[in-house]
């Protein structure tokens, strides 16, 4: 039995080293859409040099792999970045990057972006019109205007391009936690909040349609994660009625529940689509399956059991949560934890390198994406 398990394992290894250089060979080149959670820069560019503020673009952001900061809202890689590293290609740079070759791949998420663009009308009814428009003002519309206008630099006729973008990997990140915060943000309660949920699922599927009519084979659209588990969204909606915490995982249940429509919605609306365009590879990205975990169980995946699942490394809040807008991570004289990769969640909205990673695996790889990026299948 010893000898089986060892053969079995050996040849585990092998079809997973055939499948990974398949893929490799496969994909020529990444283009992804979304929010903060698959920003790679664009915000930061947006924002301009002459923004003081803009504490993302601060230390210790970047600590863990880069160094320094780069614009993700992270102490290091996001999915997308390991995404690329497994296909062989090149970290994407932001599509708003100057003197940038996009040959190989371009990203166009903005942090911040929604899925709606955002209307002046609804934000004047939120918080008795105290609520502002984003700075940027960045929707999913505007993200696939600038692929539109990069188009003629990557391919130059119909056919070149139905080509080009046949070999190539669309990721559409998650969006909708953006446009269903805000609103939160803004007074609104959980259930008038999932009446927005049908338009933003259907906008992230039509967005997927276009992408389709325009070359794309082979396309991944991820869910949003658990909204109530999130160390900014437990400080600004904090409840003081104790069963509207989940037992398991401290976290907010209205807010959960928020997030598994949106993805249970998003989900049958991309088998519907795959159903319409059978040649199409259509993978449904699971965020939600593996947070959740981490908040439950970070032990067991390797995250700090203490205080590893729902406080912030990088915060000045203190508390249980290490949350504060004015002592936000990034601010001078703002402290961040000695481990990052014991901790689940980075700032207070973002994640960690280290829960990117263990995502990402499960999105290559399985179990928490169907099908998988690397599967053959």
């Amino acid at each position: 039995m010893k000898h089986l398990a060892i053969f079995c394992l050996q040849t585990s290894l092998i079809l997973s080293s055939f499948s990974y250089s398949l893929q490799q060979s496969q994909y020529s080149s990444i283009f992804s859409f979304g929010d903060s959670y698959t920003d790679t820069g664009n915000k930061v560019i947006l924002a301009g040099p002459a923004t003081p503020d803009l504490w993302i673009n601060k230390p210790p952001y970047g600590m863990t792999f880069f160094g320094h900061p780069t614009g993700r809202l992270s102490d290091g890689r996001l999915i997308i970045d390991f995404i690329a590293e497994a296909l062989g290609l090149p970290l994407l740079p932001p599509s708003l990057a100057t003197n940038q070759s996009f040959q190989q791949g371009a990203n166009f998420a903005v942090a911040g972006a929604t899925a709606l663009k955002p209307s002046p009308a609804l934000y004047a009814q939120l918080d008795g019109g105290g609520v502002k428009l984003p700075p940027n003002n960045i929707s999913l519309a505007d993200e696939l205007g600038w692929f539109d206008a990069m188009k003629p630099s990557l391919c130059s006729s119909p056919q070149e391009c139905k080509e080009y973008f046949g070999k190539a990997l669309f990721v559409v990140g998650e969006l909708g936690w953006n446009d269903y915060g805000v609103v939160l943000v803004g007074g609104k309660g959980v259930d008038e909040v999932q009446t927005y949920v049908p338009r933003i699922v259907e906008t992230i599927s039509a967005a997927t349609e276009k992408l389709i009519n325009d070359g794309a084979t082979a396309i991944v659209v991820s869910g949003i994660s658990p909204m109530g588990c999130a160390p900014g969204n437990l400080v600004f909606l904090a409840s003081q009625n104790a069963a509207d915490y989940e037992p398991d995982t401290g976290c907010l249940k209205g807010l959960n529940q928020l997030s598994q429509d949106h993805n249970t919605q998003l989900s049958q609306a991309l088998k519907t689509l795959g159903g319409k365009y059978p040649g199409v590879r259509i993978t449904y990205a699971d965020l939600y399956t593996p947070v959740i975990g981490f908040a439950a169980s970070p032990v067991q995946y390797g995250f700090d059991g203490a205080d590893g699942a729902l406080r912030a490394c990088c915060g000045g809040g203190g508390g249980k949560y290490n949350f504060n807008l004015r002592a936000a991570c990034g601010m001078p004289g703002v402290g961040v934890c000695a481990q990052p990769s014991a901790y689940v969640n980075w700032d207070g909205v973002h994640l960690t390198e280290a829960a990117y990673h263990r995502v990402a695996d499960g999105w290559l790889r399985g179990p928490y994406a169907h099908p998988p990026i690397l599967s053959t299948a």
